[in-house]
C-alpha cells in the first residue's frame, strides 16, 4: 500500500497511545497483502471493504454473536477500548444487517477505529459518509434481533482466521489480514523487508530487467506455439 494513502484520521491520537498509533500507521502503510506475505493471516476473501478506500490497522477486540442476534455487539460497542476494531463472527446466518450507521456513530464516540464482520451491514452511504472502515461479508438490509447472548473479549473465528482479543487486523482494498499479537514487531520487519525488495525490483524493472531473470524462474514448462 502507498504511504501517501494512509489516511491519518483513521487513527485518533487523542484517543489511544502514541505507541498504537504509530503501529497502525506502519502497517497501514504495508498493507494487508504484504503483510499475508510475511507472516500475517489472510482472512477468506469474502471479507472486504463495505466501501471503496476504507483501511483499518487496529488491535483486535473479539465478538460472537447469537444466531441473528447483535446483541453483543452493542455491549462490545460499549466495552472495548479506545482504538481498537471490533472483529466479529455473525455467521448464523449472515445475511442480515447486523452494523449499521447507529452502531457506527456510537463506535465512533467510543474511539473504537473500525469494524470487520463476517456477515452483513447495512447503511453503507452513511459508513462511507462517516468515513468509518468497515469490512464485511455481505451488505443486507434486515437486521438483527437484541436479546440473545453471545459473546465479548475472548475469540472469535471471522474470515476463516482465528482473531483473539489483541491481535492486529489491518484492512485495505486487497482485503483483511490477521497480525498475532505475539508477532507484530516480526511481521512488521518482515513485510518492510519484502516492501523494501520489491522497491529493488521496480527500480530494476523499469531498467529493462524482467520478472524471470529476477525471479530465477525456469520458464520451460511453458508451451511455445
Amino acid at each position: 500500500m502507498n504511504p501517501d494513502l494512509v489516511n491519518p484520521d483513521l487513527v485518533n491520537p487523542d484517543l489511544v497511545s502514541p505507541d498504537i498509533v504509530t503501529r497502525a500507521t506502519t502497517l497501514l502503510a504495508l498493507g494487508a497483502a504484504t503483510l499475508g506475505e510475511s507472516g500475517g493471516r489472510p482472512m477468506h476473501p469474502r471479507i472486504k471493504a463495505a466501501w471503496s478506500g476504507a483501511a483499518l490497522a487496529a488491535p483486535a477486540y473479539a465478538v460472537v454473536c447469537a444466531p441473528g442476534d447483535n446483541l453483543a455487539i452493542h455491549a462490545a460497542v460499549a466495552e472495548a477500548p479506545a482504538g481498537a476494531a471490533l472483529v466479529v463472527s455473525a455467521i448464523s446466518p449472515p445475511e442480515l444487517g447486523y452494523w449499521g450507521e447507529v452502531l457506527t456513530t456510537g463506535a465512533e464516540a467510543r474511539g473504537l477505529a473500525g469494524l470487520v464482520i463476517d456477515g452483513g451491514v447495512r447503511d453503507v452511504a452513511a459508513l462511507e459518509a462517516h468515513g468509518f472502515p468497515v469490512f464485511s461479508a455481505l451488505i443486507a438490509l434486515r437486521g438483527a434481533v437484541k436479546v440473545a447472548g453471545g459473546a465479548i473479549g475472548g475469540m472469535a473465528r471471522v474470515g476463516d482466521v482465528d482473531v483473539r482479543t489483541g491481535d492486529w487486523v489491518v484492512g485495505d482494498r486487497d482485503g483483511v489480514t490477521v497480525v498475532p499479537a505475539d508477532s507484530v514487531d516480526a511481521v512488521m520487519a518482515a513485510g518492510q523487508a519484502r516492501a523494501d525488495k520489491e522497491a529493488a525490483m521496480f527500480v530494476s524493472l523499469r531498467d529493462g530487467a524482467t520478472t524471470v531473470e529476477l525471479l530465477g524462474l525456469d520458464t520451460g514448462p511453458v508451451h511455445r506455439s
